[in-house]
């Protein structure tokens, strides 16, 4: 018996050990860009957030991790398609996006009392209503510089071998699947920019929500580096805000689930880190949603085009039951009333009655 209870236990520790490994796998791909580790260690990226500001000729991306896992540093590339300039971003950007884009609240009233209403509860309510970068063959270093925790370079690449070789010089861990998947943008002659995270603090792990990146460079088209997520092991999960002069949305799919529009509209007049991204002048913002069940199924960068500037907003509904006066249930009135001219239409039959039974005594 106690070699069983044993051989149990064997198989819990092993089950768990292999659930905990999976939640800090390593981070190889996510969103446009590459999250490398130290060897030996690991980093997840619980969510990615990216900004994109696009004029017609000039392309801004800023994006903001939430990342976990034991990874004291990490290195994160990503593939541009011209020389680019980098710059912490504005930490209050998103939630300001996501005040300017959250769903329009609406009532929705029901007759008959459910769960929550009277007499089903005691009180009327509502129903239930997001080291220094080296020089390696191969490799130019277009620029380098300190912001905040990042160390970051702006590279070229003639081969993805000499990336990979300045990724190792540098003490970090590059994949095999990655040389081959940037391929495609060393042919295109694309730059790359290689950034080193490190917490401030000695001897802290990344986790939690990472200083945002902005990242400008030219480009007659809006497009949104992809293809590295093709290395992702688990599902994927792209959120985007554009800023642009008119809706934008994909060409195509990419790989994944159709791409859905939750919100489209125009912004009269930029405020705040809104307007540091924007200028102050009106410009169309549309948030997109993308799914990746199958990362590996990823073949192309996202390429957005110009669509109808169709306004769009979701709407939140919170359930409330119909009331009037001081918050008395219609349905109480209606079938009070309908009670009470019931009982009313009865003691008249029932008078009637009466008042003809005493005729008929009274004839007799």
């Amino acid at each position: 018996m106690r070699g069983t209870q044993r051989h149990i236990l064997t198989i819990v520790v092993a089950l768990l050990a292999l659930q905990l490994g999976s939640l800090v796998a390593p981070a190889y791909a996510c969103g446009c860009g590459a999250m490398i580790p130290d060897k030996a260690e690991r980093i997840g990226v619980d969510r990615e957030e990216s900004a994109v500001r696009w004029d017609g000729r000039t392309e801004t991306v800023v994006m903001r991790f939430h990342v976990h896992g034991n990874a004291r540093r990490a290195a994160w590339i990503m593939p541009v398609p011209g020389r680019a300039d980098v710059a912490l971003g504005d930490p209050a950007l998103f939630d300001a996006l996501d005040r300017l884009t959250e769903p329009e609240q609406r009532d929705r009233f029901h007759f008959w009392p459910r769960e929550g209403d009277w007499p089903f509860d005691s009180t009327y309510g509502d129903g239930a209503g997001a080291a220094p970068p080296g020089t390696g063959s191969g490799v130019g270093v277009v620029g380098r510089e300190r912001l905040g925790p990042f160390d970051v370079a702006r590279l070229t690449a003639t081969d993805p071998e000499a990336l990979g070789d300045w990724l190792r010089t540098n003490g970090f861990e590059l994949p095999e699947r990655l040389t081959g998947a940037l391929q495609p943008y060393v042919e295109r002659k694309w730059e790359y920019v290689a950034v080193r995270l490190a917490p401030q603090e000695q001897g802290a792990t990344l986790y939690g929500e990472l200083t945002p990146l902005r990242i400008t460079f030219s480009s007659p088209e809006l497009v949104y580096p992809m293809r590295l997520s093709r290395l992702a092991r688990t599902p994927q999960t792209l959120g985007l805000y554009v800023l642009a002069d008119h809706r934008m949305e994909p060409r195509s799919p990419i790989g994944g689930d159709r791409p859905e529009v939750t919100f489209a509209g125009r912004i009269e007049r930029p405020e705040g880190a809104v307007a540091g991204l924007t200028g102050d002048r009106p410009v169309r913002l549309t948030v997109l949603e993308q799914h990746f069940p199958h990362p590996e199924r990823i073949d192309d960068d996202h390429h957005l085009r110009t669509v109808a500037d169709t306004p769009y907003r979701q709407v939140e509904y919170t359930d409330r039951l119909l009331t009037v006066g001081g918050g008395i249930p219609v349905w109480l009135l209606t079938v009070g009333g309908g009670l009470l001219i019931a009982a009313l239409l009865a003691a008249g039959v029932a008078r009637r009655r009466r008042t003809a039974d005493a005729g008929v005594r009274s004839t007799a």
